[in-house]
């Protein structure tokens, strides 16, 4: 019963999305971008509370660390998501579109993946070490990794695309496919949408398992997971104008991995409450955060009247 209502609720959001608020493409403003931000952090909260009334404040305190955890680590899909679209030379208001097939086809994939991984774990406890390895591995690699551009043709799936899929040569507005000459044809943004949907696929193999450290239910892992993907679109647009200035959160991002990386590897020699470990969590991501914006000046301001 609760996931056919979290699924109606999911399908009900992105179908007011797309078919009202979206119907047609623009360029999101910074305004529009805060107000579905604020939207979406008030309906986790929402949801959290209903699910402490449900199933008590443990479950809830599961949801809020996960959704956490999730919501950090998302700010990093965010300059992804800038590097992809400036490579890629994407049409601003056509960036929208993307993201919101994106995240569906995140959604998708996050789905099977999460219950592939509670499996795995109930059935094999030794596979949470292995999952511990590889997030304190994957906090190495994000401490040594930099913010370089992005170039499309380095990554095979780009490649495969270019070399089995048609495509037009340039963007045809928002559209995906079109027909010209009585032949089917990719655009440009059709590829934009897959090298966006390989890039949270390679972000949720850290996420995933930094979730499943916090909470073995589903249902939990699954929404704090939605909730946060959902509000990344909004979180793009927010901070766009804004990426340069985030220089420590890489550093807070690598450091919540690792935490919750060697919480798994100690899992049977000690407990963290879930409590302590959202506090962790949330004391680390704001120091990255205000350490960043008090270390660095902005160039420019977003225009709060678009």
């Amino acid at each position: 019963m609760a996931w056919l209502g979290f699924g109606t609720f999911l399908v009900g959001m992105l179908a007011l999305d797309l078919g009202v608020f979206h119907r047609k493409s623009h360029i999101v403003g910074f305004r529009e971008a805060m107000m579905w931000t604020f939207v979406w952090v008030a309906l986790a909260f929402l949801f959290a509370f209903g699910l402490r009334m449900v199933s008590g404040p443990a479950a809830a305190m599961e949801f809020l660390t996960a959704w956490t955890i999730e919501k950090s680590l998302s700010i990093d899909n965010v300059f992804v998501f800038a590097l992809i679209f400036s490579a890629m030379k994407v049409p601003r208001h056509c960036e929208h579109k993307v993201l919101f097939w994106g995240v569906f086809g995140a959604l998708v994939m996050r789905i099977v993946m999460i219950f592939a991984g509670v499996s795995l774990i109930n059935r094999f406890h030794w596979l949470i070490y292995v999952f511990g390895a590889l997030l304190i591995i994957a906090a190495i690699r994000m401490l040594k990794s930099g913010k370089s551009e992005i170039r499309p043709e380095d990554y095979l799936v780009v490649r495969f695309f270019r070399r089995l899929v048609p495509m037009t040569e340039s963007y045809r507005d928002d559209r995906f496919v079109v027909v010209e000459d009585g032949r089917r044809m990719a655009t440009p943004l059709l590829m934009v949408l897959l090298f966006v949907e390989w890039s949270d696929l390679v972000f949720a193999v850290d996420s995933i398992p930094a979730i499943i450290a916090i909470s073995r239910d589903p249902f939990i892992v699954f929404t704090s997971n939605a909730f946060a993907v959902l509000g990344l679109r909004s979180l793009y647009f927010a901070l766009a104008g804004l990426m340069d200035r985030f220089k420590y959160l890489q550093t807070g991002l690598a450091a919540i991995l690792g935490f919750v990386g060697i919480k798994m590897l100690m899992i049977d020699l000690f407990h963290v409450p879930v409590a302590v470990s959202l506090a962790i969590i949330v004391a680390i991501a704001a120091t990255s955060v205000v350490m960043s914006l008090l270390r660095t000046t902005p160039e420019t301001a977003p225009d709060f009247c678009e």
